[in-house]
């Protein structure tokens, strides 16, 4: 089958090739995808899982990839609660070959059923923005209706899911970014937005949770910012610096069929819309998501015609 492999540490996005691999094989309560569409993080390449197994070993060359939507092609021994032909959607384990592949193996439990009417491309952009938006907000932050939340990165792949969840939920939302994403995260129903180029990030004022995709000097000057009892929640980089009367979270998000099943009745409802920028075939993986190319929105690598 056709994939797209990682050799060298090193190389980092340029070393990105494709290349003919096997088949690969469906072990306990696996399934193998036939992937239609996936998603790929620019940042998976320095985490340790992409290079070496839970062991310890090198298991390079790597595929990379951790999102898709396809179609169920086989069942590995024991698999329950999907069938062969079946439309699913979800994330891969991190230490384990990815998506960008014609075929993957995924653990059962990794995917939830994707309506017909949702669109393989638009559903392979939603399994970690979608999740990693709701655990932070909801799971980790506690955010209620009424309450404020501050969305840092508020256009881009995590942070747009966070916008629209917090505002369907009832709270406020001020969401911060580049010059150019501030006319998008209003749209996508932030009640305002803070221009980290061109204003100060105390101007946002108190939030009851800050929700950090960014790290840094921006985590750590959010710290001020959490009212007391609320939550500094962030993706990027255990905080440096903690709320004073507060609560400070790093995650990783987590698999969970029963969340991505509610997501994508959002998704075919209309109430909740990824932010896609650019879409290319497998064979252009390595030029799309390679060094320089930045594009408005989550790449996403079409694998196959739906």
């Amino acid at each position: 089958m056709q994939a797209i492999i990682v050799r060298d540490r090193d190389a980092g996005l340029a070393g990105l090739t494709p290349a003919d691999l096997p088949h690969p094989h469906a072990a306990e309560n696996d399934v193998i995808v036939r992937v239609h569409a996936a998603g790929f993080t620019p940042g998976e390449l320095e985490w340790p899982a992409t290079w070496t197994d839970r062991a310890g070993r090198d298991r390079t060359p790597s595929v990379p990839g951790h999102e898709l939507s396809g179609v169920v092609a086989e069942l590995g021994y024991g698999t329950t609660g999907l069938g062969v032909g079946q439309r699913v959607f979800g994330l891969t384990d991190w230490a384990r070959d990815g998506t960008l592949a014609q075929y993957t193996a995924v653990e059962a439990r990794n995917l939830a059923p994707l309506p017909a009417d949702v669109d393989h491309v638009t559903a392979a952009a939603l399994p970690i923005s979608g999740l990693t938006a709701w655990q932070g907000l909801f799971d980790h932050g506690r955010l209620a209706t009424g309450q404020t939340v501050l969305v840092h990165g508020a256009a881009g792949g995590v942070g747009s899911i966070a916008v629209q969840l917090a505002r369907e939920a009832g709270a406020r939302v001020i969401g911060t970014g580049r010059t150019a994403d501030g006319e998008r995260a209003l749209t996508l129903g932030a009640d305002a937005f803070l221009d980290l180029q061109t204003e100060k990030l105390e101007d946002a004022g108190e939030a009851d949770v800050v929700f950090d995709v960014l790290g840094g000097d921006i985590l750590d000057r959010s710290a001020a910012l959490v009212r007391a009892g609320g939550a500094l929640v962030t993706i990027a980089m255990p905080p440096r610096i903690r709320p004073k009367d507060g609560r400070a979270v790093f995650f990783v998000v987590e698999p969970d069929r029963a969340r991505l099943a509610d997501l994508a009745t959002r998704l075919r409802d209309g109430r909740l819309k990824p932010v896609i920028g650019a879409v290319r075939p497998l064979s252009e993986a390595p030029a799309a998501l390679g060094p320089g190319r930045r594009s408005r929105g989550k790449t996403i690598i079409r694998v196959a015609e739906d």
